[in-house]
């Protein structure tokens, strides 16, 4: 990965200037670089078994750049495919945002002081990634049958309301600007999942999940809303049953019993 990355800075005509940065499971590798035309930029790569590419993932950062315009996100200059020894990579050269993101990694422990205008600009994103047809999905019936009874206990809900999502909501991939990192994932999920994912990743910093709350509190106090804290708990309660965020399972099996009650 390391060795594609740099063949993949060189043909771009980007340099290299910050630490590398891994992703979730050393899935994707990032540099920021610096381009002649473009100036700062963010140099992602993914890779796959040579004749694997594609999917999902593969293609979700191109897609948005396509069908969310308006979005607050880095801007995606161009993308750069190749084949070396058995592997597909893909690189992606976006805009560099120097704005810190709310959290390190998924879950908050800290409370920043998020201005109101930060809520406003996230509702009118997420209300424009709602009405965006698409046909990629995120989150998938079949895996809520499972995943809702094994993890919380209680009756899959069967969903009737999908609407397009980010569908990795969570403060590692938000900024203190509102911008919207990580778009690979995005797709069909429950109508409200990527409020639901963010307020559930916030539980243990009280004082921003209740912002959130009050904030969403017309999607999240209805009946799709309910529905879809208690997938996303779930969603969180099955990654802590791998060792991921086991902090966090005592909030998450208060907000199953808020969800269900």
């Amino acid at each position: 990965m390391s060795a594609a990355h740099t063949r993949a800075a060189a043909a771009l005509g980007a340099t290299p200037t910050g630490p590398p940065v891994w992703g979730h499971l050393g899935r994707t590798l990032g540099h920021r670089t610096t381009h002649p035309v473009h100036g700062a930029c963010w140099l992602r790569l993914q890779s796959a078994p040579a004749g694997q590419e594609g999917g999902r993932h593969w293609t979700g950062q191109e897609q948005a750049a396509h069908l969310f315009p308006t979005v607050r996100k880095p801007a995606l200059h161009t993308v750069h495919d190749t084949v070396h020894d058995g592997h597909a990579y893909r690189a992606e050269l976006t805009a560099y945002t120097d704005e810190p993101v709310l959290s390190a990694g998924p879950v908050l422990h800290d409370e920043p002081d998020l201005p109101d205008t930060w809520f406003k600009s996230l509702r009118t994103d997420l209300n424009t990634i709602a009405a965006t047809p698409t046909n990629r999905t995120g989150v998938r019936q079949q895996w809520i049958d499972r995943a809702v009874p094994t993890y919380t206990g209680h009756p899959a809900p069967q969903i009737t309301d999908w609407t397009c999502a980010h569908g990795d909501f969570h403060p590692g991939n938000l900024t203190v600007g509102a911008t919207i990192l990580d778009w690979e994932g995005f797709g069909l999920a429950p109508r409200g999942w990527d409020i639901a994912l963010l307020y559930a990743y916030a539980l243990l910093a009280p004082a921003t999940a209740a912002r959130i709350r009050e904030a969403f509190a017309d999607t999240l106090d209805t009946g799709p809303g309910r529905t879809a804290l208690l997938v996303a708990a779930a969603d969180l309660l099955q990654a802590a049953s791998r060792g991921d965020h086991p902090d966090l399972v005592p909030a998450l099996h208060a907000l199953v019993r808020e969800a269900t009650r």
